[in-house]
């Protein structure tokens, strides 16, 4: 498969438009005001800080849908028909990614592994195997850059359009959702997904397993609340280690998936929960 990013050509969400339209128009009053009116440069500036206040706080939340469409859970008929999405980040890995496959196959539950396009370019055969399982890889940018959410539009353009084209060449299907970096980005990240036909996709509840050490309480944030419809997230890289030097996926996963099964929860594939 060509690993040609697909356009899209509906209109970009109203509420992405008015945000970039209120925010021009706030800075051009902002000037004008400081320009012509005596005495009003302070109540301008501040107006401008606190319009960058609240963007950048909306794009340190990533859950948060102010800066454009956002999937926190899977669509209403997933849940009704028990489907859970276990989303897993930051891999391919060497050591871990197999270990994470075998436990999978033998719960029969499938997984969406949010793949870096430099790890899948080290370990192609690996991505194919994902795939090959059942399970689906989707774009969790080029090459997990700490300042992803500084990025500006050709930035973004950049990132997210070579891993489409990695992860589509190496598996043959081409990604529908993208996951920034730790969840954080800023308003242009929104256009350019929306120009390459991607959705956003963050998460419901997450472990924190990339710095908890402890099984046990990445488990217990993962079920407490479990529900139909929710999206979880954990990582096989980049994942701490527990006090037997053992990736905290590891003992994680076998209680969670008898946790789906035990409450009558089928962990779907991303695509499949969205009847792509």
């Amino acid at each position: 498969m060509s690993g040609r990013a697909a356009k899209s050509s509906v209109p970009l969400p109203s509420r992405v438009r008015v945000l970039f339209v209120a925010s021009a128009a706030l800075h051009a009053v902002a000037l004008a005001a400081a320009l012509w009116v005596a005495g009003a440069w302070p109540w301008a500036l501040a107006a401008v800080v606190l319009n960058h206040v609240l963007i950048t706080v909306a794009g340190l939340l990533p859950r948060s849908r102010l800066l454009g469409p956002n999937v926190t859970r899977l669509p209403r008929a997933a849940a009704l028909r028990s489907e859970v999405a276990l989303t897993i980040d930051d891999g391919p890995d060497p050591e871990d990614t197999l270990r994470v496959l075998d436990m999978l196959d033998v719960a029969g539950h499938r997984a969406t592994f949010f793949c870096i396009a430099d790890r899948v370019t080290a370990h192609p055969a690996l991505a194919r195997e994902i795939v090959a399982r059942g399970h689906s890889i989707q774009n969790h940018t080029a090459r997990h850059r700490h300042n992803f959410s500084l990025l500006g539009p050709h930035g973004y353009e950049t990132e997210i359009v070579r891993a489409q084209q990695v992860l589509a060449d190496a598996t043959g299907e081409l990604p529908t959702c993208f996951r920034a970096p730790a969840g954080l980005r800023n308003p242009f990240l929104e256009p350019v997904l929306h120009r390459l036909g991607l959705r956003l996709v963050s998460w419901t509840r997450r472990g924190f397993d990339t710095r908890e050490t402890n099984a046990a309480k990445v488990l217990a944030r993962l079920t407490r609340g479990l529900a139909a419809g929710d999206i979880l997230l954990l990582h096989d890289g980049n994942a701490a280690r527990t006090v037997a030097d053992r990736p905290v996926i590891l003992d994680v996963l076998p209680p969670l998936l008898r946790a789906f099964t035990a409450a009558g929860l089928q962990a779907v594939t991303l695509p499949e929960a969205f009847d792509e």
